[in-house]
Parts: C-alpha cells; sequence; structure tokens
C-alpha cells in the first residue's frame, strides 16, 4: 500500500468513528429524556403517592416513595407500636393518627398542580404537608 492510501483509510477511518461517536451520544440522550420523562417525572410520583398516601398512609409508604426515609421509618414505627398496644385504649391512637396524617397528605399530593408539587415535595424537599 502506498503512503497516499494508507493516508486516505485513517481519515476515513477517523470520520467514521467521529460519526459514530456522535450517534452514539445522540442516542444515549435520547434514551436519557425517554427514561427521565416515563420514570422521573413529577407527575407520576405524584399520582402514586398520592394514591399509596391515602391507602397505605398509616404505614408511610407515600412517604418512601418520595424519598422521605426518616419521616416513614417513624409513620411505620408509630403504626406497629399501636397495633402492639391495641389491647390497650391508647395504642388505637398510634393507629389511626398515622392513617389520617397519611390520608390528609395523599388528598394534599393530588388536588396540587404538578409544577406546585414538584416544586414542593420534590425540589424543596418539605416533609410533612
Amino acid at each position: 500500500m502506498s503512503e497516499e492510501n494508507k493516508e486516505n483509510l485513517g481519515d476515513k477511518a477517523e470520520d467514521a468513528a467521529k460519526d459514530f461517536g456522535q450517534e452514539a451520544k445522540k442516542t444515549a440522550n435520547e434514551f436519557s429524556d425517554g427514561l427521565n420523562n416515563a420514570v422521573g417525572g413529577g407527575d407520576n410520583k405524584k399520582i402514586l403517592a398520592g394514591i399509596l398516601g391515602i391507602v397505605l398512609g398509616s404505614l408511610g409508604v407515600h412517604k418512601f416513595i418520595l424519598g422521605y426515609q426518616k419521616e416513614g421509618i417513624i409513620m411505620a414505627a408509630i403504626t406497629l407500636v399501636g397495633y402492639a398496644t391495641t389491647c390497650i385504649v391508647i395504642g388505637a391512637f398510634f393507629c389511626w393518627i398515622p392513617g389520617l396524617i397519611g390520608l390528609i397528605e395523599g388528598i394534599i399530593y393530588l388536588t396540587k398542580s404538578d409544577e406546585e408539587f414538584y416544586n414542593t415535595y420534590q425540589v424543596g424537599k418539605k416533609p410533612w404537608f
């Protein structure tokens, strides 16, 4: 092979590698945008957290969905203590209070606009009500 052919072949390979790299970046960006829209959107968390707050609010499941581990553990622990002490009258209050909090928070989550929910609970990290 002559030197000129080697240079042309090297230039072609370099151009092909650049094109491939640009296409790979474009595809990766499109994939990550699609994934963010499908999974990480504020609307999905809003609806899921709202429904779980209403249905399983006493266990704090909606708190875990929003990333509030400490608050979720507090609600679950209070509920479990309430279940363990239901033979005493005060145990019933430990079951009802977290359930009422979860119900109220679930309704609040579902009645907020998407933007307001996102700014308040996902960006602002407001843990209670």
